[in-house]
């Protein structure tokens, strides 16, 4: 079974950045794909980003499109998310997930793995 362990969220002021990091352990060769999702208060929990485990191919969705990076490490088992010009509608619960197919999902049932989140809080 992988692990993932989500890190670096934390306070910021809107226009700052963040980058949070998702630490995979286990059977990691079984992973096709990761994601990004994050739920505000009150909110259905939504996709943000998804990256192939081989880091070659990336999607976003358009809210933050332009504002936030993916990227995967393979040596290190990592994936991250750099997030820049963050406004206070970024603020969040951030997930990471990963499936075990190749193909980039944005339905959070597509996913096999999920770590328990990181806050991410942008205050204006």
């Amino acid at each position: 079974q992988v692990q993932l362990v989500e890190s670096g969220g934390g306070s910021v002021q809107a226009g700052g950045s963040l980058r949070l990091s998702c630490a995979a352990s286990g059977p990691t060769s079984s992973l096709g794909a990761m994601g990004w999702f994050r739920q505000a208060p009150g909110k259905e929990r939504e996709f943000v980003a998804a990256i192939r485990w081989s880091g070659t191919r990336e999607y976003y969705a358009d809210s933050v499109k332009g504002r936030f990076t993916i990227s995967c490490d393979n040596a290190k088992d990592t994936m991250y998310l750099q997030m820049y010009s963050l406004k206070p509608e970024d603020a969040a619960v951030y997930y990471c997930a990963g499936r075990r197919g190749i193909g980039l999902r944005t339905e959070e049932n597509d996913y096999d793995y999920w770590g328990r989140g990181t806050q991410v809080t942008v205050s204006s």
